[in-house]
C-alpha cells in the first residue's frame, strides 16, 4: 500500500460507486414513472461512473499498470469482475459515434433502432443498437447483453473493502 495516494484511490472509487449507487435509485423510479431521458441519463451515469472506477483498477496506460495491480490486490478485486471490461461501456456510449459509422459502413438495409424499451421480450434483434429490459435491469447493445445489476453488486464489495482505505 501507498498510504495516502491508494487513500486517495479509494476515496475516488468510493465516490463514485455512491455516484452510481444515486443513479440506480433513479433508474429504479423510472421504470414506473417512465421518463426516457431521466432512464437513459441514468444507465449513462452507472457505466460512466463504473468506467471511473475501471481506469483506476485496470488502467490502460503502461506507466499506470502496476498501480492498478496493487490497488486490485489490496481491494481483492478478481480478474473475471464484469467491472475491469470497456468493450460493452465503449460500445454503449464512448464510441458510439464509430459504431454509427461503421453500422451503415456495413448494413444498407436502412434499419436503425435505438434506445429500445424492452427489445429481449421479443427475441434478439440485432438491428437494435442500443435497448434498456426493464424486466431484468440489463442493456442490450447489437444483440449483445450487459447486466447492470452485476456490475452493481460488484461495487458493494469492493465498496466494503475499500471503505476502509477512505480518506472521509
Amino acid at each position: 500500500m501507498e498510504g495516502i495516494k491508494d487513500m486517495a484511490f479509494c476515496s475516488e472509487i468510493v465516490l463514485q460507486i455512491k455516484i452510481a449507487r444515486r443513479a440506480n435509485e433513479r433508474l429504479e423510479v423510472c421504470k414506473n414513472n417512465f421518463d426516457n431521458i431521466e432512464l437513459w441519463c441514468s444507465i449513462q451515469t452507472i457505466l460512466v461512473a463504473s468506467a471511473n472506477i475501471s481506469k483506476i483498477l485496470n488502467p490502460s496506460e503502461k506507466k499506470y499498470i502496476e498501480r492498478g495491480e496493487r490497488l486490485r490486490n489490496m481491494l481483492n478485486v478478481q480478474s473475471d469482475f464484469k467491472i475491469l471490461e470497456r468493450k460493452f461501456r465503449n460500445s454503449f456510449f464512448e464510441h458510439y459515434d464509430s459504431r454509427i459509422d461503421d453500422w451503415y459502413e456495413k448494413n444498407s438495409n436502412g434499419k436503425y433502432i435505438d434506445l429500445a424499451i424492452n427489445p429481449s421480450l421479443n427475441g434478439r434483434n440485432l438491428n437494435t443498437h442500443r435497448g434498456y429490459n426493464s424486466f431484468n435491469n440489463t442493456i442490450e447493445f447489437r444483440g449483445d447483453i450487459f447486466k447492470i445489476d452485476t456490475i452493481l453488486k460488484e461495487m458493494d464489495i469492493i465498496y466494503e473493502k475499500c471503505n476502509f482505505f477512505t480518506l472521509t
